[in-house]
């Protein structure tokens, strides 16, 4: 009995082995398969001539509703990534092809292990929305009179198998990322193997319906004392990781002018509310909607419905309190603290350029520190900080780029339903009553007491250390230290000048000798000039020619970069 059941043993192990082996080779034919779909599609794009903004985008296109999604969360990233890029992958189309409603069917049966019947009594086969990640069919639960009057839901549905599809594919543009030639603007501009690893790491929190329905229930808690705030009612007896469902939001988007108008809306108000409840998410629960176009916010019964909290924005209490300074910085018109602010909030790789950022924050607050608020234009300022940021390697929190993406929309859907409504005084208004209503009067007068006590304290001593360096001066003791901080363009104009001066000073030299040496009668001669004074001729020549010839080439490639910076 016992080889017997060793025989099976081993016959089972066997067994596993090859169907291991079996699944592996299924694997690597279908990595094989979608990386020949993937390097035809780069060479179709001429990929080893550059990747323009324009052919990234076409790229991501044919490769598919996976690419798509990730050039969507790649066009959030205008900290990592040029403007002209995120510009661009702003156009993709979110809207896909939707799977087949069979397929919708088999991932609702999936997840609940039993047919749909047993638990809705219709769902719509025509979709309300379909996305690279998920799509929406309307349906309705039985027993409905349990559910609070809700008479229809929504049903979110993942796409089958996007997430080893996904996984895939990021694996995938690793490794075509390493063969990526030199070329290209894109990869000398940003890491994209860090690039690549951000957006997986966005997309897999998207793919997380348990997250989404906890975000729902946050987002319901922080705002449920705010009369004119809301959001859909969740269902989570029956959602899963690849289903949720919640409630049907009848009405209509918030930038419906037409609608609104046609109803009695009053836009002020709605703008004005819309403004307000973003930045309370932003400055007061630090947990704030990061996608907030027209489409996911909706106008039912005079409240403002915010739906699809698959991508939400977290700042933590240290970001928010470095955020205020930096504004409150910007309206004093204080570069320093601001300088500090921006330094404090990123995270800065290598050694940061302080002259250089200091400059570059002067020139930002000189353009638009003096800008009313109503023509302040938020998200081209917004992008002009980053860039700055951006050029001396100062990286953005995760949740700072996730508000900048954030405002930019919320200054759209402003434009659309009430242009006169102003954004920047609301929120600074905002930032000063928190203030005032936060501030601990006897907190403030004991720190500024201690201020002014180390201040009388330290006076004390200033007429006793002025004496003593009075006494040190007369005496020939006084020392200074200098410590100089010099840009690299100063440092490369320093060093050329002096090489410079070397070199001609070497050729005079040279020339002066040859010179002496053709007065005389030394021998080997040619054409009656002594040898060696012809080659010092000759060689003093060439370094001449090619020192001329360099400056000109040096003046030539750097109007060439002065233009290329222009565009």
């Amino acid at each position: 009995m016992r080889q017997i059941a060793d025989a099976q043993a081993d016959k089972a192990e066997e067994l596993k082995h090859a169907d291991s082996e079996e699944k592996s080779k299924e694997k690597n034919a279908e990595d094989s398969a979608r990386f020949k779909e993937i390097r035809a599609v780069l060479a179709r794009n001429k990929i080893t001539r550059g990747i323009s903004p324009e052919k990234l985008r076409i790229i991501l296109e044919e490769l598919g509703p996976t690419y798509i999604k990730l050039g969507q969360i790649m066009s959030m990233h205008s900290d990592i990534l040029p403007k002209r890029y995120c510009d661009e992958l702003s156009k993709l189309n979110f809207d896909v092809p939707p799977m087949p409603f069979d397929e919708v069917i088999e991932v609702i049966e999936e997840s609940y292990g039993c047919p749909y019947t047993d638990i809705y009594e219709w769902i719509e086969e025509d979709t309300l929305g379909s996305a690279s990640i998920a799509q929406v069919h309307r349906a309705k639960l039985k027993n409905v009179e349990n559910k609070e009057g809700i008479d229809d839901v929504i049903i979110k549905v993942q796409r089958k198998g996007v997430y080893e599809i996904m996984s895939r594919d990021i694996s995938l543009l690793h490794r075509l990322v390493k063969l990526m030639p030199p070329v290209g603007d894109l990869k000398n501009i940003v890491d994209l193997d860090m690039v690549l690893d951000e957006m997986w790491a966005v997309a897999r929190e998207e793919m997380d319906f348990f997250q989404e329905a906890c975000n729902m229930a946050e987002f319901a808690r922080n705002n449920k004392d705010i009369r004119y705030v809301g959001c859909p009612k969740m269902f989570p007896e029956y959602s899963t990781d690849k289903v949720l469902v919640m409630e049907y939001i009848h009405g209509c988007s918030i930038d419906d002018v037409e609608y609104l108008t046609a109803h009695g809306y009053d836009l002020d108000e709605i703008g004005e509310k819309f403004v307000n409840n973003f930045i309370k998410q932003v400055m007061n629960d630090g947990f704030f909607h990061a996608d907030p176009h027209p489409g996911n916010v909706k106008i039912r019964d005079g409240k403002i419905i915010w739906i699809d909290m698959g991508m939400m924005g977290r700042l933590s209490e240290k970001d928010r309190r470095i955020m205020v300074r930096g504004v409150r910085s910007i309206a004093l018109h204080d570069i320093q603290a601001v300088v500090n602010a921006v330094l404090d909030l990123g995270s800065v790789t290598g050694k940061p350029d302080r002259d250089k950022l200091y400059q570059e924050i002067k020139g930002f607050i000189d353009q638009y520190g003096s800008v009313s608020f109503g023509s302040l234009d938020i998200a081209s300022a917004l992008q002009c900080l980053m860039d700055i940021m951006k050029e001396n390697g100062i990286a953005l929190p995760h949740g700072m780029t996730m508000l900048c993406r954030g405002l930019a929309h919320v200054q759209g859907v402003l434009a659309a339903i009430s242009p006169d409504i102003n954004m920047m005084q609301i929120a600074t208004s905002r930032i000063t009553d928190e203030f005032i209503e936060n501030m601990d009067l006897k907190e403030e007068m004991m720190k500024y007491g201690r201020a002014l006590y180390r201040a009388a304290d330290k006076s004390i001593e200033l007429p006793s250390l002025t004496a003593q360096a009075m006494k040190e001066y007369l005496a020939g003791q006084s020392k200074v230290n200098l410590t100089l901080n010099t840009s690299r363009e100063l440092n490369e104009l320093i060093y050329s000048s002096i090489r410079n001066v070397v070199i001609g000073l070497g050729v005079a030299a040279l020339l002066i000798s040859s010179s002496i040496m053709c007065l005389t009668q030394m021998k080997p001669q040619i054409f009656g000039i002594p040898l060696l004074g012809a080659l010092g001729f000759s060689f003093a020549m060439a370094v001449s020619g090619f020192l001329v010839i360099r400056n000109i080439a040096l003046k030539i490639a750097a109007r060439r970069r002065h233009r290329h910076k222009k565009k």
